[in-house]
């Protein structure tokens, strides 16, 4: 069960890359960047939650969570190359190296916390929702010289 959910995570990352950039015209960037880590802290709040022994909610759940991943980098790079022109290659190389590094604490230092910490994982996943929970406020930061215009009327 833990390689389909797997399987699906990474589908749904691929499926929501694809449809975000599909659907564009109709639901702008700087909105998909906000609703994006919402959607991840969502899923690891659920994740917490879910009952060892709910396989199919587990496997939902890691769906909602790929769904969530699936647009973040690409538009955290896009946002940063837009706004820091002049170092705009360094900007998505230094993104890429942090990316790196989070994958890295995520896939080697759950088992440390579970071990050596006693820390169960949902507690680990609940913990993990406040970082999600960050990256959406620092969202809207990010985002907000390119919000949509609130209102089409003429001034």
């Amino acid at each position: 069960m833990a390689s389909l959910a797997l399987a699906i995570f990474w589908s749904m990352v691929t499926a929501g890359r694809i449809l975000f950039a599909a659907i564009e015209k109709w639901f702008p960037e700087p909105l998909v960047c906000r609703a994006l880590p919402l959607r991840v802290a969502a899923a690891f709040v659920v994740t917490a939650c879910v009952a060892k022994t709910s396989s199919l909610l587990g496997i939902l759940t890691f769906a909602l969570a790929g769904l969530g991943c699936s647009a973040l980098l690409p538009l955290t790079i896009s946002f940063g190359q837009k706004e820091l022109t002049t170092i705009a290659a360094s900007t998505a190389g230094g993104l890429i190296a942090f990316y790196q590094i989070g994958y890295g604490i995520a896939a080697f230092g759950v088992g440390p916390l579970q071990t050596w910490a006693g820390l169960d994982l949902s507690i680990i996943f609940g913990g993990t929702a406040i970082v999600a929970l960050a990256m959406a406020a620092v969202s809207f930061v990010v985002t907000r010289k390119s919000s949509p215009q609130h209102s089409q009327r003429p001034a």
